[in-house]
């Protein structure tokens, strides 16, 4: 949660910036006439109402009060933070050389995955602890979750220094200096995630070949009651959270104004709908619904004492 506080706080922090203006460049008479050729439409089109109602989902929310697994909130909160800015360009759509909605709808859609990351991260732990098989995780399943939520925290907190100054910069060099920035934070989130996902798959061949048990264990329940279902939700998440974020880096390897960055159908197609099915696949196999908490059953010697206790006190 400390995260979107410190993104609360850039976007105080950019207000004056956002107000400062191209005083230098002409301003078109009709915003909608040529975007691309706009030096105040900032993403160099005109969003589209349509798709950006489509991107909107709270599903996870119901999901949380009715099977649990509050260590998976981090994914319900990013998923309010992305449809928030995702939301903010139904102001781009009105009012497109807006840079104040610019900056919100840009950090708020490029640092909220970071949360959904953040929330593998932890399921995999819990996964490895529910199996009972910590021993086939290269990394504890308590340090996993430390250490590689920790690099999320740090590769969110580069990127949101280096956005940020990126998207308010006035000054080309400074614009320049700030995706240099932002930049090595995407490199280093997407290292990062591909190091776990290579992590996780290792995880399930070592289970799968060494602890049949394990792998065989819910093969009496419903498929849709199978861990092996959610291990294939959770492979399923990383993948789009790859391609998201190797699309993120190659775009912003372009520049601002490359061809990537200022395509619509690239953001809907490489960005929003990767991260859409990331998400969207946990709404029917939400990991409540699998990983459980056990209550220990209690031997029958002990219990037959119990119940003596009992009769005693009566």
């Amino acid at each position: 949660m400390t995260r979107f506080s410190i993104l609360i706080g850039i976007f105080v922090l950019l207000g004056s910036a956002a107000a400062l203006s191209r005083g230098d460049l002409p301003r078109p008479a009709d915003p909608y006439a040529d975007p691309r050729h706009d030096p105040y439409n900032p993403l160099k089109y005109i969003t589209s109402n349509a798709l950006t109602g489509i991107s909107f989902s709270v599903a996870q929310t119901w999901c949380v009060w009715n099977y649990g697994a509050k260590w998976m909130l981090s994914m319900v909160v990013g998923a309010y933070t992305f449809a928030f800015g995702l939301g903010t360009r139904f102001g781009l759509h009105i009012h497109p050389e807006s840079k104040g909605l610019y900056i919100v709808e840009y950090l708020f859609v490029v640092l909220s995955p970071c949360a959904f990351i953040a929330a593998d991260y932890v399921l995999l732990g819990r996964l490895a602890r529910y199996l009972d098989s910590d021993e086939f995780l290269v990394i504890s399943p308590r340090r996993i979750t430390v250490v590689f939520v920790s690099s999320d925290i740090t590769t969110f907190l580069i990127q949101a220094i280096g956005g940020s100054l990126s998207v308010s910069a006035n000054a080309p060099e400074r614009a320049l200096a700030g995706s240099r920035v932002f930049l090595a934070g995407l490199a280093a989130q997407l290292l990062s995630f591909f190091i776990f996902t290579c992590i996780y798959l290792v995880f399930i061949y070592r289970v799968y070949t060494k602890k049949r048990r394990a792998w065989t264990m819910d093969q009496l329940n419903m498929w849709y009651r199978d861990w092996r279902i959610l291990a294939l939700v959770l492979f399923t998440s990383c993948i789009g959270i790859l391609i998201r974020s190797g699309f993120r880096v190659v775009e912003l390897s372009e520049g601002f104004q490359g061809r990537l960055a200022t395509s619509e159908a690239f953001f809907y197609g490489l960005d929003t709908l990767p991260l859409f099915i990331a998400t969207a696949v946990y709404v029917p196999f939400w990991p409540g619904r699998f990983i459980v908490t056990v209550i220990p059953a209690v031997p029958e010697n002990k219990a037959l004492e119990l119940n003596g206790n009992d009769e005693r006190r009566r």
